[in-house]
């Protein structure tokens, strides 16, 4: 686990900018860094740097970049190869010089190419630059665990596991992309491809960027794809269904214990996060069967009991004998986190539960370098609340259509009849558009977050008008789809990386391995949701290990008082940041909307005259928003 950054570029960029533009992301990896330029036709030149957390080879062997025998590739590389001892028998014609995996990148590609990247079963971004082609790879892993942006604009590119080296290029402007900031404000993230700037991306999950220097224009070739994308891994699964549940739930468990033998691999000490819930605890036991001694477990409890699963988390860890580190959190220590979320997460981002993720990290910091997490499940195994709701909505989608033509009609219309339909009845009529089925919602939520920007018309809409690539015609299936393309990897694995890396902890997720996500498609949705049984066949090998009734109990999640926090300590700052003089100053949000909105919301609860609605979300998302805003450019 790592930061990587670097350039492609004409620019006369000194070493001392290079480790300038790395150290930003020191907390990344405190351990070690490198940093090299190297020269390319034309007057081109690549820097490659990154900062290191040893995880694998602690020895200076490890050190990056790191070169071929032949001096032919370098490489700077963020997160693990799970499967490189596999792939080393495989490369045996190699002089391997160290026992990490970063070696193994390189032969594998002396020997495969650009398609080694196929054989890689892990959690990756990497910069690759091949010296006899003068071509340099931007790689990222299948679902997106690691994260990699760039900023091109023709004649350079500059990429980064962080905004922060970037921003720190010489020369960069901060131009905010005004288009994305709607899109955030309900979403609360922004998802790959875009990012908060202009000119400067994401580069998808499962993608590969490859670029080099055009003779005759002076300028930089780019070519973009993708080498595993969700859509057509898909269907070509679904090819192969396992329609036997015993034998799907048997194979499944041992790709799962496999994976989880495989993320135990470490040079340094290793622990679990632990919540007490299905997908945590599953990861845990199957830990515990492959240690010698007892796996060393974190969780964090609430002081308010509705909120609180640690006492559950501490049953399980009591029934697997794991050696369990608890600690009760207060609001006060959650509210003095606030502060630095923009510090480290770079970019607006507004799920709240980023707060405690920070500190079950910092906690488990405190005795191991890399934490097992249980994130995936969820999306893979149907374990959402609003899985139910979008098969309760399919079912009710042509009595929904019927509504919507009749409140269409012109004296209905006249009369606003369709305003006095009950909450759950009007978000289904109004659920029309194609491409979104599964993404309904308030309407009044995303007219106010496109009202609060100043907009030109080249807006992102709020949703993602994506879902018929899918060709799934349950939705069910298809907002789970979804939801591995965009909320997976732009806010939960996102969330992830950034409140482990603050406190330079690697977390790995069996869960998400690339064998397990491939075999999950290959499984019957029945056996998913089985009987409105959410994540039943997760649940049912959950149960070889931890009898049912430390389980079986309804999902909680982390909580964050954010109407309390924006109403009480947080008040003041949010009525600053809404003020009508600094927002006009500002150029992006509607002054007088906003103004008001937020002031209704303070008073109130309400997002506005007579609506009724508590917006603290949209107000959350603001507020962050701000927060950035001031951090960095202020």
């Amino acid at each position: 686990m790592c930061g990587i950054c670097g350039f492609v570029s004409r620019q006369d960029i000194k070493l001392t900018q290079l480790k300038e533009m790395n150290d930003t992301m020191y907390h990344r990896g405190p351990n070690d860094s490198g940093e090299e330029i190297y020269g390319l036709k034309d007057g081109y030149s690549v820097g490659l740097a990154q900062r290191r957390l040893s995880i694998q080879d602690l020895s200076a062997l490890g050190h990056q970049p790191m070169h071929s025998d032949n001096g032919r590739i370098s490489v700077v590389f963020n997160g693990e190869i799970y499967n490189f001892h596999e792939l080393r028998e495989n490369l045996s014609d190699y002089s391997f010089c160290s026992t990490c995996d970063t070696e193994v990148i390189i032969a594998a590609y002396l020997k495969w190419g650009i398609s080694c990247v196929d054989f890689f079963n892990g959690m990756f971004a990497i910069a690759l630059l091949d010296r006899e082609k003068e071509e340099l790879y931007l790689i990222r892993d299948c679902i997106g665990k690691k994260p990699m942006y760039y900023m091109e604009n023709g004649a350079e590119l500059v990429f980064a596991s962080e905004l922060k080296p970037i921003m720190s290029y010489p020369g960069f402007e901060k131009k905010i992309k005004k288009e994305v900031i709607s899109r955030y404000l309900y979403q609360q993230y922004i998802n790959a491809p875009e990012t908060i700037f202009e000119n400067v991306y994401k580069l998808e999950p499962g993608a590969i960027l490859r670029v080099s220097v055009n003779s005759k224009s002076l300028a930089l070739t780019k070519e973009t794809w993708k080498y595993w994308d969700i859509k057509d891994v898909y269907a070509k699964q679904r090819q192969h269904m396992v329609t036997d549940y015993a034998q799907a739930k048997g194979e499944l468990k041992e790709l799962l214990k496999k994976a989880t033998a495989s993320r135990m691999i470490a040079d340094v000490p290793l622990g679990s996060f632990l919540s007490g819930g299905y997908d945590s605890s599953l990861i845990t036991a199957m830990a515990q069967e492959h240690s010698s001694e007892p796996v060393k477990t974190f969780s964090i409890g609430f002081q308010e009991e509705r909120y609180n699963e640690a006492k559950y988390a501490k049953e399980v860890a009591d029934y697997l004998g794991t050696n369990h580190t608890e600690l009760y959190i207060d609001e006060k220590q959650m509210f003095d986190l606030v502060e630095s979320i923009p510090k480290y997460y770079d970019e607006p981002f507004a799920d709240s539960s980023q707060i405690p993720s920070m500190l079950v990290s910092a906690l488990a910091r405190e005795h191991v370098t890399v934490a097992l997490s249980g994130d995936g499940g969820d999306e893979f195994f149907c374990g959402y609340n609003i899985y139910e709701n979008v098969a309760q909505a399919q079912m009710l989608d042509m009595a929904g259509a019927a509504v919507h033509g009749i409140c269409g009609l012109p004296f209905i219309n006249k009369a606003g009849l369709s305003k006095k339909l009950p909450f759950r009845v009007r978000v289904i009529a109004e659920n029309r558009n194609k491409e979104t089925k599964t993404q309904f919602g308030a309407s009044n939520y995303i007219m106010r977050a496109g009202a609060m920007v100043k907009n030109d018309g080249s807006e992102l809409p709020c949703h993602y008008e994506i879902e018929s690539k899918y060709g799934e015609s349950k939705w069910q299936i298809r907002r789970m789809l979804l939801d591995m393309d965009t909320y997976l990897p732009g806010d939960i694995l996102c969330k992830v990386d950034r409140a482990s890396m603050k406190y330079s902890l690697e977390a790995r997720c069996p869960i998400l391995d690339r064998d397990v996500m491939e075999y999950s498609y290959r499984i019957p949705h029945e056996y998913k949701f089985y009987k409105g049984d959410k994540k039943h066949i997760l649940k049912d090998i959950a149960y070889d290990y931890i009898p049912k009734e430390l389980l079986d109990r309804p999902k909680v999640g982390f909580g964050v008082p954010l109407d309390k926090w924006l109403r009480g300590p947080l008040k003041e700052q949010l009525l600053s940041y809404s003020e009508r003089d600094y927002l006009e100053k500002q150029g992006i949000f509607d002054s007088a909307y906003v103004s008001n909105m937020i002031r209704e919301y303070i008073k109130t609860g309400d997002g506005g005259p007579a609506t009724g609605a508590n917006y603290s979300k949209l107000s959350w998302s603001f507020f962050i928003f701000e927060q950035w805003y001031q951090y960095y450019f202020k």
